[in-house]
């Protein structure tokens, strides 16, 4: 769990580059920009804004051969280790993201790169690395006035309710590739950012199993248990799963198959789907794990128990313990018209 409201910025630095395959420039600046108090405190919002907005998902800075041989490891970990170099160090971030600018696609911009203080993540305060970058410019009015008239002017840059590209590597796991979260809002050039320039791969914490454990449920519902049953079944199941990750700590494989499946029959067809789709979700070899909180209320937000209708009717089934719809919804078969019906039990209907 991270918390950014106490975050600090200590120092900036602001670059520009352009599209290197397009033999565009690169601007270097030769101090820190050292902003006021008003335009620090909205620098802090655009950079920080998306990350609290954003479901946590954590990566760490990988190689091929080893972490030491990743560029941004190495220049990262000499600034935490020397805050004081941090602007000449940026320097060779701001060159290393320019060599990696060489697709036509990718877009010229400003890089800020910021040394950050006072940063809680899982409780404990630490620093962090932020490097951004602004590329989409938009049009905007200034006014002036000139003698007995007001002009207006057109202008372009940047919107600051918008980050286009920004990671915070924190000081946790060095040994590991450090912890790092990212952003990226535009995807025209997605392997630019995450792959070609920071070279990250997806850390397998806690936080990483409960959310693909529960993305690969998901999956199973709908490949399994709908067709072996029906909707309600489906919508269900992911009640009872999300359930029983909610109300424990720890995750056992034997335990939730023998709480969440009402069905026996099922269980074997589970194993069978894990072994042949585990490895889409990095849970093959995973029985067992703590559960992150954060995790399962992201996903308990994004299922959709609804009952979708081919007489254009919905059924929103938005239950916290799912016998409530065992006991207020009822399916059957009416003979007369040939047609399936729910049978809906309630004691009054709620204004909206």
């Amino acid at each position: 769990m991270i918390n950014l409201y106490a975050t600090q910025i200590q120092s900036i630095s602001l670059h520009r580059i352009g599209n290197k395959s397009k033999a565009e420039p690169i601007f270097l600046s030769k101090e820190h920009f050292n902003p006021d108090g008003e335009t620090s405190g909205l620098l802090k919002e655009f950079f920080l804004k998306p990350f609290r907005e954003k479901e946590e998902n954590y990566y760490r800075l990988t190689h091929e051969v080893d972490v030491e041989f990743n560029e941004v490891y190495k220049l990262v970990s000499e600034m935490f280790e020397k805050p004081e170099k941090s602007h000449e160090l940026s320097l060779n971030l701001t060159k290393h993201l320019y060599d990696q600018s060489n697709h036509p696609h990718i877009k010229s911009g400003e890089i800020y790169i910021t040394y950050l203080t006072d940063i809680l993540l899982d409780n404990e305060k630490t620093d962090a690395i932020g490097i951004f970058k602004s590329e989409l410019k938009q049009d905007f009015l200034q006014f002036a006035e000139s003698g007995a008239n007001l002009d207006l002017l057109l202008q372009k840059g940047i919107n600051i309710n918008k980050l286009d590209k920004g990671c915070l590597i924190f000081n946790v796991n060095k040994s590991d590739g450090y912890k790092v979260l990212s952003v990226d809002s535009n995807r025209y050039d997605a392997k630019y950012w995450v792959e070609h320039f920071l070279g990250l791969n997806a850390l397998e914490d806690d936080n990483f199993y409960t959310k693909n454990y529960l993305k690969f449920c998901q999956n199973f519902a709908k490949d399994v248990v709908l067709p072996a049953e029906d909707k309600k079944q489906e919508v269900m199941f992911m009640n009872r799963a999300v359930n029983h990750f909610a109300k424990n700590d720890a995750f056992e494989e034997t335990n939730f198959l023998n709480e969440v499946m009402e069905n026996p029959e099922l269980i074997p067809e589970f194993k069978h789907y894990k072994t042949e789709k585990g490895p889409k979700y990095s849970i093959e070899d995973v029985s067992s794990f703590d559960i992150a909180n954060k995790a399962v209320s992201d996903t308990r937000k994004k299922i959709k128990n609804i009952i979708q209708l081919d007489t254009n009717v919905q059924i929103k089934m938005d239950f916290i313990n799912p016998e409530s719809a065992e006991k207020f919804v009822e399916k059957g078969w009416d003979e007369e018209r040939q047609m399936y019906y729910y049978l809906l039990y309630f004691n009054k209907e709620q204004k909206s």
